[in-house]
């Protein structure tokens, strides 16, 4: 037998709310397994004291505070009161409708490939394969050297008198 589940079922059994056969089960289940046998007198023990406190009758005007409280409670709202419009859910709707009304009337966008250009590249993609470019940089030898920019026109007076002075203590270079 499961004692997890007798132990959902203990109190019931205490109070006296299980049905025959469920009651029959538990008092079998409890003569055979001492931990539940000792969880249901512990349980028996707490209603017996509870059995001993006296029970508090309520003031003649508890009905009426009880009663006053219910009706001063805000009524509340069906589902449909939250579809009314809130200040601030009608601008969110309102900037929610113009997100949309704005994106939807965008011209597409001028980069996307259309079919031709997917053939073309398709048709391009073995050529493009055959070169190895990432592994084998030897064609970029065949490149001309950078044009190196010329120090004649030099915008700083002071560099130019003191290359002028380098120059001239160094006449060797």
């Amino acid at each position: 037998m499961n004692c997890t589940r007798m132990e959902n079922k203990i109190l019931a059994y205490v109070d006296g709310r299980l049905k025959e056969s469920e009651r029959l089960e538990m008092e079998k289940h409890v003569a055979a397994c001492g931990a539940c046998q000792l969880r249901v007198n512990e349980f028996r023990a707490v209603a017996a004291l509870l059995e001993e406190v006296p029970q508090i009758e309520p003031s003649a005007a508890f009905d009426v505070r009880v009663r006053a409280r219910v009706a001063a409670e805000p009524v509340k709202q069906g589902w449909w009161a939250w579809f009314t419009p809130s200040p601030r859910v009608a601008f969110a709707a309102s900037l929610l409708l113009l997100a949309t009304v704005w994106i939807g009337s965008r011209p597409p966008d001028p980069r996307t490939l259309t079919a031709a250009d997917e053939a073309q590249i398709n048709q391009d993609l073995p050529v493009l394969e055959n070169f190895d470019v990432l592994s084998d940089f030897g064609a970029l030898t065949d490149l001309p050297q950078p044009v190196q920019p010329e120090d004649t026109g030099n915008s700083n007076p002071d560099q130019n008198q003191n290359q002028q002075q380098n120059d001239s203590q160094n006449p060797t270079m």
